[in-house]
């Protein structure tokens, strides 16, 4: 998917900047966790539109994010003593 420029914050000369790889999979909780677990840092996950979010930024500052079907309410931050 490729999304828009957030109005007011168009790029000047600034790599990455609204440009999001994003992938739907399983289970983007597990990703999170897997990723922690090997010393990465991912941002926090969120629900958004009915999905887990959870973005990375690559080397080049690029957004990578993973989402999967969830049924927690919207804007929902994750809390491993609640989700796992």
């Amino acid at each position: 998917m490729l999304q828009e420029y957030v109005l007011g914050h168009q790029p000047e000369g600034e790599r990455g900047l609204g440009v999001s790889v994003c992938f739907m999979c399983k289970d983007a909780l597990r990703i999170y966790r897997d990723a922690v677990d090997k010393g990465l840092s991912p941002q926090k996950p969120f629900v958004g539109n009915g999905l887990w979010v959870v973005g990375f930024r690559d080397p080049d500052d690029y957004n990578i994010v993973f989402e999967s079907p969830t049924d927690v309410e919207e804007e929902v931050e994750y809390d491993p003593n609640v989700h796992g």
